[in-house]
C-alpha cells in the first residue's frame, strides 16, 4: 500500500518540483524584503511617504480604498522589477555566454530527397538508399 506512494514521492520530478517550490518560496521572502526594507524607503526619500494606504473615497456610504490598491500594485511593479533586473537579466547573460551561437540550435542533418530518411548534413550519399545527396 505505502510502497507505491513512496516510489510516487522519490521520482525525481516530485522531488525536484518540491525544493523548487520551497527555494522559490523563500527568493520571494528575500525579493519581498528587498523591496519593502531598501526599495520602498529609497523611493520615499526622493518622492514622500510612500504609503498610500490612508487614500479612500465613499459612494452611498460604500468606502472604496484605493490606497491598500495603490500599495499592492506599486509593490508587484517594483517586485517585477527586481526579479528582471537583478535575476533575469543576470541569468540571461550567463547562458547567453554559454550557447555559441545565440541560442540558436545548429542544423546536423538532412532529409534525402529520395527516401526521405534523416541522414547526416555532411553525408554524400545516403545510407538508406545510397542515392547522391546535393549540397
Amino acid at each position: 500500500m505505502f510502497s507505491g506512494f513512496k516510489k510516487f514521492i522519490l521520482k525525481g520530478n516530485v522531488v525536484d518540483l518540491a525544493v523548487g517550490v520551497v527555494i522559490g518560496v523563500s527568493f520571494g521572502a528575500v525579493v519581498t524584503a528587498l523591496v519593502k526594507d531598501l526599495i520602498t524607503p529609497l523611493i520615499g526619500a526622493f518622492g514622500g511617504q510612500p504609503d498610500f494606504s490612508s487614500l479612500q473615497f465613499s459612494i452611498n456610504n460604500s468606502q472604496f480604498l484605493i490606497g491598500d490598491f495603490l500599495n499592492a500594485l506599486i509593490s508587484f511593479v517594483i517586485n517585477a522589477a527586481v526579479i528582471y533586473f537583478f535575476v533575469v537579466l543576470p541569468i540571461n547573460k550567463l547562458t547567453a555566454k554559454k550557447q555559441p551561437n545565440s541560442g540558436e540550435p545548429v542544423e546536423s542533418t538532412k532529409v534525402c530527397p529520395e527516401c526521405l530518411s534523416t541522414v547526416p548534413l555532411k553525408a554524400k550519399r545516403c545510407s538508406f538508399c545510397t542515392s547522391v545527396l546535393k549540397k
